[in-house]
């Protein structure tokens, strides 16, 4: 899932939460609204390229070949990417799954209709995320469609572990996040600045709390459009 923050490398401690621990197995709904408002009308769904980075376990990835999509997808686990080719070979499904690296994505330009990641991106450092944005503009074709959701710094467990970068953590001891390494807790005021290269940029929020509210959880959804030439 994540690019390590320090060498801008695969995190082995994904690899051991994919082989020890079960999620993912449905798609959130930001990204059931993010492919049908932009794709279901498509008549031929077969000619619309979905990409997902992050992929993890694959439920979006099997969710969007399960709706006729032509889908690709990649994670840094060898456990998530096998654990996605099992589920979608068990129903008849198939996709493009990749072992690699967010930051040099193994597909030529303007290679996509759209691409999504969730709360993926977020696992690396500021560094390493602006070099996957780039990577997502390139394989995207003009006019193309991103989605990308991040944890907000209102999420509990934000400053709970050792501070890496500005809103950076490692060994976070509370909240969702704990265990996984490192997080970027990402600001409402800096989706201008790391989303420059992109027009038609919208965001929007969704929260729940746990524990009888005792802790919110936030994201921010972003979806945006590559200009076209």
């Amino acid at each position: 899932m994540s690019i390590h923050p320090d060498k801008s490398t695969w995190d082995p401690r994904w690899e051991e939460i994919f082989r020890n621990k079960q999620w993912g197995k449905y798609p959130p709904e930001h990204i059931l609204r993010f492919v049908a408002r932009n794709f279901y009308h498509v008549s031929d769904r077969t000619k619309v390229r979905l990409l997902e980075i992050g992929c993890g376990p694959g439920a979006n990835v099997w969710f969007m070949a399960r709706e006729g999509f032509a889908v690709s997808g990649i994670d840094g686990s060898e456990t998530a990417i096998r654990r996605a080719r099992q589920r979608l070979t068990g129903e008849g499904l198939a996709a493009d799954l990749r072992v690699g690296d967010f930051a040099d994505l193994p597909w030529a330009n303007a290679s996509f209709d759209g691409v999504v990641e969730n709360v993926s991106l977020c696992s690396n450092s500021r560094n390493s995320i602006e070099r996957a944005l780039t990577e997502v503009r390139r394989v995207l074709k003009p006019g193309g469609l991103f989605l990308s959701s991040f944890f907000t710094e209102r999420t509990w467990g934000y400053g709970t572990g050792d501070l890496v970068e500005p809103d950076g953590f490692k060994n976070l001891r509370e909240g969702p996040l704990a265990g996984t390494g490192f997080c970027f807790f990402f600001r409402r005021d800096r989706v201008p600045e790391l989303f420059h290269d992109f027009t038609d940029v919208t965001v929007e929020r969704i929260s729940w709390t746990v524990e009888g509210e005792r802790h919110l959880i936030e994201q921010l959804v972003i979806t945006c459009r590559k200009p076209a030439d």
